[in-house]
């Protein structure tokens, strides 16, 4: 698969289509990056919390209503999962027709959009930079193919089944934002399971499952205040005045 045509038709692409918002751009962009570490498979699984982190979008309605006009706008398949433990697939479209080999030909304007949307602190892999007037890429074929690098898959297999003890569990909850006693809670849990999913199965990676206990905290806590706030309510419903006249007419 070739990155640098596929990331300029998808750019090309951006120009001409007027639905699209820089939400949508950035998030399409985290996709891109996510896909291009998965070595371009034609399917890979995606984490949400993640992806508006690389996004910058702070809002879970607007991941979810973008990457939903991302779909029906044929930009990608996003395909919903239930499963906490799996996260949601992803099929990205290809952008552009025919599959032709990048000719050499560099490109200095889409080149500095292409790093302009690169998320920030990770090496870039695959560009291409002149160098007196000629086209430098080590990773470059006789055929002029443009390949992706085998070290893009290093994500894939970076999986660490247990944490090295309960510090190291506090201090990626204290980077996802969240409290030492959130922390805790899960550290104990999944000690007493002796780092085992619910269906006895051993856990491939404890930051994946910490995401997801992330993830469902945020929402026990959205409803829990959503029930305190209905309960206030039905509270004042009941409450009469002490000073009331029933002398007055109804």
């Amino acid at each position: 698969m070739n990155y640098i045509k596929l990331l300029n038709a998808a750019f090309e692409r951006f120009y001409f289509d007027d639905r699209l918002n820089p939400t949508h751009i950035s998030l399409y962009m985290a996709l891109f990056q996510e896909w291009n570490s998965c070595r371009f498979m034609d399917e890979f699984y995606v984490n949400r919390r993640e992806l508006m982190r690389v996004a910058k979008i702070g809002s879970k309605s607007t991941y979810h209503r973008c990457i939903r006009d991302l779909d029906s706008w044929h930009y990608l398949f996003y395909y919903p999962s239930n499963n906490p433990y799996k996260g949601s697939k992803i099929k990205m479209a290809i952008i552009g027709t025919g599959d032709e080999p990048v000719t050499g030909s560099y490109n200095p304007i889409l080149e500095q959009l292409a790093e302009q949307y690169y998320p920030r602190g990770v090496p870039l892999r695959g560009h291409l930079h002149p160098k007196n007037g000629q086209v430098v890429n080590l990773h470059r074929p006789i055929d002029g193919q443009v390949l992706v690098s085998n070290t893009n898959n290093i994500k894939q297999e970076n999986y660490i089944k247990k944490p090295k003890g309960r510090q190291a569990v506090f201090i990626f909850f204290k980077e996802k934002g969240f409290d030492a006693e959130e922390a805790k809670k899960f550290f104990e849990y999944y000690q007493a399971r002796n780092w085992q999913t619910s269906d006895g199965k051993e856990i491939r990676d404890w930051r994946a499952v910490a995401i997801n206990w992330m993830d469902r905290a945020e929402l026990f806590d959205e409803e829990k205040k959503v029930h305190k706030k209905q309960a206030s309510q039905n509270k004042d419903n009941l409450r009469t005045a002490k000073n009331k006249d029933y002398g007055q007419p109804l």
